[in-house]
């Protein structure tokens, strides 16, 4: 008894404290990154600590460098930990594999206290008496057995499990934050098992545990584990402990019917980053997914980390499933893009544009300030700008636009018209350029497109471009520029 009285002296108490607990299995998921995200802020509103425990009980699971990840994952996204493997603390190891003789102490306390029993059963046992295909409840005589006979099997060398006690009679009920209080029969709780025969905790057992030694107060998990709250609940009324705050987040789904997952395809964090959306744009919508701020807040939609930990409140987590809708990101991440300063978006854009510009002549700041107003995700740039460096192959059917009113007679006119004015023009920057084709256009009596189209399809053999015709001119240079107008010429005459 020594030995636990002295690990609850250890226990932090009066603050606030959250974990996040991942299984190191290489894939930090949005409803992962969701977990985390609120579990620290419920730790930074209330000024308490945040805690990072890695749940590595689970061996097949376990992916090489998976722990990497989760570091990574949280340093790029700014969710410090107060305790952790990496840092230390006062309640560690936090490490749950480092914990394992923790375990076995504590699952036999629960048999002294009259919370759990030795099972002897073996695995085709249980199989043979619960032959129909609903999950039956675990019915044994070894909760039964005296400690004499307890003792006698173990020192034969029988192998056994400690599976929880659950009452016969009466219900359980537990308070959650988000769907208040929730009631069970006892009768259809399982006599879960809490230690393997391996003396390795199960995941149930060994979160009761821990999250007890380290004094985690608020306890925050998807819904899915709503079933398990129950027996979570006669565990610490086992013990005598006090229960933390729970707060299940409904799940993250692709659609209305189906949850996201990796099998499916559906992005990680790390793949959205890839993908070229900023860290900051994927933490302010992912805390929208499933929470809501309330009161003058109410209309807001984008938060920076500070301000949501000013405007962060467990009432506003949401009882229904988030639906992860990749279009309303996209343009959430469109307006992080334009809020950068130029240098900022110039160095975030830099390994994207030099990846298909390499000509030095082309001015890649310059690029960028043209870029930034049009970006929605990084990846994109490279098939956007990747005519500045070499001039696709295209057809002359770009040359009818509908809206411009041009097609392949007409534009070949205007480029024969254009080139003569851009081969005389002295100065060769936007406003000239621009300044001059205006006037080419008042002077033939057409509108500007008639003009400009022609001239923007010439020297970027592209329908979609990220500036006009004068802006793409401007940054090609005067060389380039007219090189290209005259193949735009040479194509539009072999027709």
């Amino acid at each position: 008894m020594d030995f636990f009285e002295q690990m609850e002296a250890r226990i932090p108490k009066g603050e606030v404290r959250t974990r996040f607990a991942p299984s190191p299995t290489g894939y930090m998921h949005v409803g992962n990154l969701r977990t985390a995200l609120y579990t620290w802020l419920i730790a930074r509103s209330h000024g308490g600590k945040f805690i990072l425990r890695i749940e590595d009980t689970d061996q097949g699971r376990l992916v090489e460098g998976a722990v990497d990840v989760i570091y990574k994952t949280m340093t790029e996204c700014h969710l410090d930990h107060d305790e952790g493997p990496d840092v230390g603390g006062p309640v560690g190891p936090y490490i749950q594999s480092e914990r394992r003789d923790l375990f076995g102490k504590y699952a036999k306390l629960l048999v002294e206290r009259g919370g759990a029993y030795y099972c002897f059963c073996q695995k085709q046992d249980t199989e043979e008496a619960n032959t129909e295909k609903t999950v039956q409840k675990h019915h044994c005589d070894c909760a039964q057995l005296t400690k004499k006979e307890i003792a006698q099997r173990i020192a034969a060398g029988q192998s056994y499990v400690i599976r929880q006690k659950i009452p016969q009679e009466g219900t359980t009920t537990f308070h959650d934050a988000s769907f208040g209080d929730i009631t069970v029969e006892n009768k259809e709780l399982e006599d879960q098992i809490l230690l393997k025969s391996d003396g390795l905790p199960t995941y149930n057992f060994a979160n009761v545990v821990d999250d007890h030694l380290m004094g985690i107060t608020h306890v925050v998990r998807g819904s899915e584990y709503l079933s398990s709250a129950p027996k979570y609940n006669l565990l610490y009324q086992a013990f005598g402990w006090e229960i933390p705050t729970y707060v299940h987040c409904s799940p993250v789904m692709r659609d209305a019917q189906h949850k996201m997952s990796k099998r499916n395809g559906d992005p990680s964090y790390e793949d959205l980053i890839a993908q070229g959306y900023l860290t900051e744009a994927v933490l302010n919508y992912v805390a929208l997914l499933g929470w809501s701020p309330r009161g003058e807040l109410a209309e807001k939609e984008f938060f920076t980390l500070d301000e949501l930990v000013k405007a962060f409140d467990i009432a506003g987590i949401s009882k229904s499933p988030a639906v992860f809708d990749i279009t309303k990101l996209r343009w959430m991440n469109a307006e992080y893009i334009k809020a950068l300063s130029p240098d900022a978006f110039y160095e975030k854009a830099k390994p994207y544009l030099r990846s298909v510009i390499t000509n030095p002549s082309i001015d890649l700041h310059a690029v960028a300030a043209l870029v930034q107003p049009r970006c929605e995700v990084l990846t994109d740039l490279p098939e956007r700008v990747d005519f500045l460096q070499a001039l696709p192959d295209y057809d002359t059917s770009l040359y009818t636009h509908k809206k411009s009113k041009t097609n392949p007679e007409n534009s070949l006119d205007s480029l024969q018209a254009v080139l003569p004015v851009l081969e005389n023009l002295s100065t060769w920057d936007n406003a000239a350029l621009y300044e001059a084709l205006v006037a080419l256009a008042a002077e033939k009596g057409v509108k500007n497109s008639i003009i400009l189209w022609p001239l923007r399809v010439a020297v970027s053999g592209k329908a979609s471009t990220p500036g006009g015709a004068t802006e793409l001119c401007a940054l090609l240079g005067k060389e380039e520029s007219l090189r290209r107008v005259k193949d735009g010429i040479g194509r539009l005459s072999e027709k």
